[in-house]
């Protein structure tokens, strides 16, 4: 048995929600006749979501929504279950962005997307498919992020489900997932203890306190550094220093981001940088560490391990860069734990079925799920862990329902 086809069977055995969408729908096929295009990180957890919307009945489009996370193997393994895929692992940006539109060429009904690229191209380069367009799920909070602003500008033109808003999601996968899969990528391509360094975390959202708790938990010193007061002061109180980026990287051995912005770092602040220090990025897009102030600033530019890039920067000091700043626990790991992601993509599942459901009644514009949705989920997770919770009696739902 090939790699790929034995990845996809490992995570199979730690879905269960997957597998109870499947049980459930399997025979009825909802969305026979429907095409949907997934552009989400394709590994072995996105090719199982895959293959449980083709039971559902769907004719499934793949491609991946960063060049460096797609895994050919498992790309491979899915092709040859009857999935179309047009992916692969790239260091090309054109060659990624051709493969989008490949995707598009499909015309699908409804999209799944991760970070917004095809979503937003279907809106700017190629409007052509939006006649067949009923709507899209967005995975991400860079994605959703992006897809409010093209409703802000008024030229989103079909329903968006924003899955990242689902408590089951961002609770779930943002916190945990990101936590355990960024520090798990970090791990092991540098080998590094983490126990008694200074972590600095820019970013105190879902993903950075994720990453922080984590970093605690390996027994780290974490300091976060945030432009939101709100945030800086949940840090502070969740045990972590705080204070700006320029202080923060005299002191780093480790920088990780996680903002959803641009240009975290400053040039002031890469020069400032211990020698040995490591960056990485556990944001979307490849924006967040400058490399190219990175590659302006190096005189001598080298491969340190797999995955690790050296920088013997002017001053003489020499600084480590992570899968090219790229989203480190995807371009060097294997993503979010398998359990978490079944947690969201059950719940893309659902908005798929909610947008088939509902999509002619809809304005153009981005959407939560109702909150029953989320419920279902968490509910169907308590089952597959055999948790039973209490429920309210009447006399106390009437009690919490009442002024008096």
């Amino acid at each position: 048995m090939k790699t790929g086809e034995m990845k996809i069977n490992w995570v199979s055995r730690y879905m269960p929600l997957l597998n109870e969408i499947s049980r459930e729908f399997s025979g009825k096929r909802p969305l026979e006749g429907v095409t949907v295009g997934m552009s989400i990180h394709l590994e072995a957890k996105t090719a199982y979501l895959a293959l449980t919307l083709a039971k559902l009945g769907a004719k499934v489009v793949v491609t991946g929504s960063n060049p460096l996370s797609t895994q050919d193997d498992v790309a491979e393994a899915l092709r040859k279950k009857g999935i179309t895929v047009y992916a692969k692992r790239t260091h090309d940006e054109d060659v990624y962005r051709q493969n989008l539109m490949k995707v598009l060429d499909e015309r699908p009904d409804f999209i799944i997307d991760d970070g917004g690229d095809l979503t937003v191209i279907a809106h700017t380069e190629r409007t052509d498919v939006l006649e067949n367009l009923k709507g899209v799920s967005e995975e991400t909070t860079t994605g959703v992020k992006r897809l409010k602003a093209l409703e802000k500008s008024g030229k989103l033109k079909v329903p968006v489900v924003a899955v990242n808003d689902s408590k089951m999601k961002f609770l779930f996968d943002n916190r945990y997932g990101t936590g355990q899969s960024t520090w798990d990528a970090i791990m092991r391509n540098t080998n590094l203890l983490i126990a008694g360094k200074r972590v600095v975390v820019a970013g105190y959202g879902w993903c950075g306190r994720g990453i922080a708790l984590r970093a605690s938990g390996l027994g780290a010193k974490v300091i976060v550094t945030e432009v939101d007061p709100v945030r800086a002061v949940e840090a502070i109180m969740d045990g972590f220093e705080v204070m700006p980026m320029k202080e923060a990287v005299k002191l780093a051995d480790f920088v990780v981001t996680a903002t959803g912005n641009t240009d975290v770092l400053t040039e002031e602040d890469i020069l400032s940088l211990k020698d040995g220090a490591v960056l990485a990025n556990a944001g979307h897009f490849n924006v967040e560490i400058p490399v190219e102030t990175l590659e302006r600033l190096a005189v001598e530019k080298f491969e340190a391990r797999p995955n690790v890039t050296g920088y013997v920067l002017k001053n003489g000091k020499t600084v480590f860069l992570l899968a090219e700043g790229r989203l480190v626990n995807l371009a060097a790991g294997d993503g979010h734990p398998i359990e978490i992601m079944d947690l969201s993509f059950a719940l893309q599942t659902f908005a798929i079925l909610y947008l088939l459901k509902n999509h002619a009644s809809m304005e153009p514009r981005v959407y939560t799920l109702p909150p029953e949705v989320d419920e279902k989920v968490a509910m169907m997770k308590l089952k597959s862990m055999n948790v039973r919770i209490d429920s309210l009696t009447e006399k106390q739902r009437r009690y919490l329902e009442s002024w008096q």
